[in-house]
């Protein structure tokens, strides 16, 4: 019982500090990591396999990480004229439909942070109105957060689910969050890439356009690879600390019931919430309905995932903007997955 208890305490520190401290907001790598070892110790699972296992699982994503932001860096210049001479050629509608089909389906081999950084790239050349630029945004970000759990390199959550999942009984590999999901993700992607279509008609007037902030160097890359890494271990060490928990209380609840109250990764980075939750001793609807609601709440507000953070910090969006298109956008995603999963699941 004291274990649960330090557990609890320690889950609800890393649930609720981010948002009441700005110093543990601007510094959640290191706060997770050090939340991460407290878990380990209070559940008196420290080893050198869990040592090891912690410092290897970061490198393939950060790896990914940097070797798509080198490459980024190269062809941001490129990237306005591309732009503008698709929009040309083809029109708005049918360039929305790439920039979130695109994205999306790509995210999972360049990354959802780079994903995101191109997103805001192209979003700063396009000059259309404000709301229809945010709309755009806020389509791509649930997209590109939904194709990059696809492989383990795509995204932190996609990281810390197969790193949990690697051993018995499910064997995760590469492909096993693409074989679980694949299914269900990519048709989301296409049907969100065919929603943004109709906000592509309409595109007089420049005033209030997006702008990014500033141009990333190369310091700027090496040091979001740096926390890419931490970021990951700390959830690998969260992760197997928190164990006696969700093995005591998570794992029997119906994937149904998980699949809604992981709407809360709206709020809170459905990465962490990932490492809290998903466990193999879970069976394996209860870990696909998991992840499904993580993945499609997470894109509701700014806080629930990388790309939304990355976008909303370098083009000026304001949580306000945000939540009044992606809270109903959201909810109907989260009901029409829902209804899906029944009748198919």
């Amino acid at each position: 019982m004291w274990i649960i208890a330090g557990l609890a305490v320690i889950m609800g520190l890393v649930l609720i500090l981010p948002f009441l401290v700005h110093w543990v907001e601007k510094q959640l790598e290191a706060f997770l990591f050090v939340m991460g070892c407290l878990a380990v110790t209070i559940s008196g699972l420290w080893s050198w396999h869990l040592v090891k296992e912690a410092l290897l699982d970061p490198i393939k994503i950060t790896l990914a990480v940097l070797v798509a932001g080198l490459i980024f860096k190269f062809i941001r210049p490129k990237i306005g004229k591309w732009t503008h001479a698709f929009a040309g050629k083809f029109g708005y509608s049918t360039l929305f439909f790439i920039i979130v089909v695109g994205l999306g389906l790509s995210s999972s081999i360049i990354t959802a942070i780079i994903a995101a950084l191109i997103l805001a790239e192209v979003i700063s050349v396009l000059k259309l109105p404000r709301a229809t630029e945010v709309r755009l945004v806020v389509i791509a970000c649930f997209s590109i957060g939904l194709g990059a759990v696809l492989t383990p390199i795509g995204e932190p959550l996609s990281t810390i689910a197969v790193s949990k999942l690697k051993g018995e009984p499910y064997h995760a590999d590469f492909f096993f969050l693409l074989q679980l999901l694949g299914k269900w993700v990519i048709p989301l992607v296409v049907l969100l890439g065919i929603f943004s279509l109709f906000f592509g008609i309409k595109h007089e007037g420049k005033k209030l356009a997006l702008k990014e902030d500033r141009p990333e160097g190369t310091k700027d890359i090496f040091i979001r690879t740096g926390k890419v890494y931490l970021f990951v271990l700390a959830l690998v060490f969260l992760g197997t600390g928190f164990t006696p928990f969700v093995d005591k209380y998570l794992v029997h609840i119906p994937s149904v019931a998980l699949y809604w109250v992981n709407i809360i990764s709206a709020i809170l980075d459905n990465a962490t919430l990932t490492a809290a939750e998903i466990s193999p001793a879970m069976p394996i609807e209860t870990i696909r309905d998991a992840l499904a609601g993580l993945l499609i709440a997470g894109g509701m507000l700014i806080p629930g995932n990388i790309p939304n953070i990355i976008c909303a910090s370098k083009l000026s969006i304001k949580s306000k903007e945000w939540a009044v298109f992606g809270v109903p956008l959201g909810m109907v995603i989260m009901t029409g997955f829902f209804v899906v999963l029944l009748l198919l699941g």
